[in-house]
C-alpha cells in the first residue's frame, strides 16, 4: 500500500496558505456595533440589525455592560485589531449614531430621523431572499451623490469607504458579492439614505418556461401533454412570477457566476431585493479624536473666532489642572511610601529597645539611617582602589580617631532614638573627652563595681543571654547600646 496522508510539501503549502489568509484577514477593517445608555428595545434591535450588515468583519456576539466605559472598549479593541466603532444611543428627542475611527479619530455624529427594522422590511415584501451564505463575505459598498463640494462630504465618504475592505475589480470573485450596501446623499435635504440589498443574478434572453426550468424549484407539469408546451408558450405560469428586466440591470458577465445559466460572456440581469435595515441619517457634527476632541464641523451651531479661542483656552486650563493633580498624586504616593518604610524600620528598632518604643520617631530614625548608609557608601567609595596593591594599613593615630568618630556617631544616634543621654560607660572615649574638658576642681565619679567581684558572689558570674530579642533584627545600634537597652551590666 502507498503512503497515506499528505506529503511534507503539501503540509507546508497548506500552512503557508493559512498564514497568508490570516494576515489578509487581520489587515481588513473590523468593527464593534453596540449601544450606550438607555437605548430601549427598538434601538437595541436596530443595533443588532446594523451588526448583521457589518458581518463577517464584526463582533457578532459582542456584549457591552452598563459598567463598561468607552475607555474599556478602546482598550479591548487595540489587541483585537478593531478599527471602527458604531455606537447607537437614544435621548428624549431623537436617536443618534456615532461612527468612530480608532485609535485617533475622527468621530462623526449622525441623527437618525427615521429607521425601519429588518423584520418590518421583510414583512412588507411578497418574496424576500435572505440566507446565511450571503453573510460569509462583506457587502459591496455603493456611494451615490457624494461628489458635492465640501470637506465634510468628502470626510463622510472616506469614513464609509474605510468601513469595508477595498475591492480590486480585476481580481475580484463575483461569487463573493452577495449583498449590496447603498448610501445615497441628498444635497437638498442634506440627508443620507441607508439601504441594504440582496443580489441575485439570473440569465436573460430565454422564455418564461425555460427560466422556470432553470430555477431550483421544478414547475408542476401535471396538466401538460408535452414539455414543449411549457418551453414554447409558458402555460400554467402566472404573470407575478415574471420580473421585468431592462437595460438598467442587464449586463454581460466577465466570469461565470453561481446559478443556473449564468455563464461567462453571457447576458444576465442583476436583481436587488431589500433585506433591511433602512435608515435616514443627517450629519450633526464632526469631532477630533474618539468622542472628546475639538469640533471641526457642526450643522446647527456656528461659533466665532473669539468663542473658539475661549474654548481652546478653557481646554488648556483643564489640561494644566489635570497635570497638576497628577503630580500632586505622585508626591502623595511617594510620601506615603516613605512613611510606610519609616514605620517598618521603627518597628524593628522598637523590638530592639523594648519599652522605649513609645519614644521613637519613625521619620527621624529613617533619616538617620539614610544618612548613615550614605556615609558608609562614601567611605566605601574612598577606600576602593587597586585590589592588587598591598594595603599598608592605617597608623594607630588614625585608628584611634576613627574609633572616636564611631563612638560619637553611636552616641548621637542613641540620643535621637531614645531621647536620653547615654551613660558614660557606654562610650568611654566620648566620656573621656568630656572629662578632659571638665573645669578644674570637680571630682570624678568613681567607677561602678562589677557584679561578682564583691563578697558573697561567685567569680564565675555571667550575665543572662537575651531571649531572642535581637535575633533576626539588623540595626545600627552597637553592642553597648543593646546592653543598656536590655539591662545587662557593662564590662568596664
Amino acid at each position: 500500500m502507498g503512503q497515506s496522508g499528505r506529503s511534507r510539501h503539501q503540509k507546508r503549502a497548506r500552512a503557508q496558505a493559512q498564514l497568508r489568509n490570516l494576515e489578509a484577514y487581520a489587515a481588513q477593517p473590523h468593527s464593534f456595533v453596540f449601544t450606550r445608555g438607555r437605548a430601549g428595545r427598538s434601538v437595541q434591535q436596530l443595533s443588532l440589525d446594523v451588526r448583521r450588515v457589518m458581518e463577517p468583519l464584526t463582533a457578532t456576539r459582542l456584549q457591552v455592560r452598563k459598567k463598561n466605559s468607552l475607555k474599556d472598549c478602546v482598550a479591548v479593541a487595540g489587541p483585537l485589531g478593531v478599527t471602527h466603532f458604531l455606537i447607537l444611543s437614544k435621548t428624549d428627542s431623537s436617536v443618534y449614531l456615532k461612527l468612530m475611527r480608532l485609535p485617533g479619530g475622527p468621530t462623526l455624529t449622525f441623527q437618525i430621523n427615521k429607521y425601519t427594522l429588518v423584520r418590518d422590511v421583510i414583512s412588507s415584501l411578497r418574496r424576500h431572499r435572505m440566507h446565511e451564505q450571503q453573510f460569509n463575505h462583506p457587502p459591496l459598498l455603493v456611494l451615490n451623490s457624494f461628489g458635492v463640494q465640501g470637506m465634510h462630504i468628502k470626510l463622510m465618504a472616506t469614513m464609509f469607504q474605510n468601513l469595508f475592505p477595498s475591492i480590486n475589480v480585476h481580481t475580484v470573485n463575483l461569487n463573493t458579492i452577495k449583498r449590496c450596501l447603498l448610501i445615497n446623499y441628498n444635497p437638498d435635504s442634506q440627508e443620507l439614505d441607508f439601504r441594504h440589498y440582496s443580489i441575485k443574478v439570473v440569465p436573460v434572453g430565454a422564455s418564461r418556461g425555460m427560466k422556470k426550468l432553470l430555477q431550483e424549484k421544478f414547475p408542476n407539469m401535471s396538466r401538460l401533454q408535452d414539455i414543449s408546451e411549457l418551453l414554447a408558450t409558458g402555460v400554467a405560469l402566472s404573470e407575478s412570477e415574471v420580473e421585468p428586466d431592462g437595460e438598467h440591470n442587464i449586463t454581460e458577465l466577465p466570469q461565470a457566476v453561481a446559478g443556473r445559466g449564468n455563464m461567462q460572456a453571457q447576458q444576465s440581469a442583476v436583481r436587488l431585493t431589500e433585506i433591511g435595515p433602512r435608515m435616514t441619517l443627517q450629519l450633526v457634527k464632526i469631532q477630533e479624536g474618539v468622542g472628546n476632541g475639538n469640533v471641526l464641523f457642526h450643522s446647527f451651531v456656528h461659533k466665532t473666532e473669539a468663542e473658539l479661542q475661549a474654548i481652546l483656552a478653557a481646554k488648556e486650563e483643564k489640561l494644566r489642572l489635570k497635570a497638576q493633580r497628577q503630580n500632586q498624586q505622585a508626591e502623595n504616593l511617594q510620601r506615603k511610601q516613605e512613611l510606610r518604610e519609616a514605620h517598618k524600620y521603627a518597628k524593628a528598632v522598637g523590638r530592639t529597645l523594648g519599652w522605649r518604643l513609645c519614644k521613637l520617631k519613625p521619620l527621624s530614625l529613617l533619616s538617620s539611617r539614610k544618612k548613615s548608609l550614605a556615609g558608609m557608601k562614601r567611605a566605601r567609595a574612598r577606600t576602593d582602589g587597586d585590589s592588587d596593591a598591598e594595603d599598608p594599613g592605617a597608623p594607630p593615630e588614625a585608628v584611634g580617631a576613627n574609633q572616636n568618630e564611631e563612638d560619637e556617631d553611636d552616641a548621637e544616634y542613641f540620643r535621637q532614638a531614645v531621647g536620653e543621654e547615654p551613660d558614660e560607660d557606654m562610650f568611654p572615649r566620648v566620656g573621656k573627652r568630656r572629662r578632659m574638658g571638665r573645669p578644674p576642681g570637680k571630682k570624678q565619679r568613681g567607677k561602678e563595681q562589677r557584679p561578682g567581684s564583691g563578697r558573697g558572689q561567685g567569680g564565675n558570674w555571667r550575665p543572662p543571654k537575651p531571649k531572642g530579642r535581637f535575633q533576626g533584627v539588623k540595626t545600627k545600634l552597637g553592642p553597648r547600646v543593646r546592653r543598656q537597652a536590655t539591662g545587662r551590666p557593662s564590662r568596664t
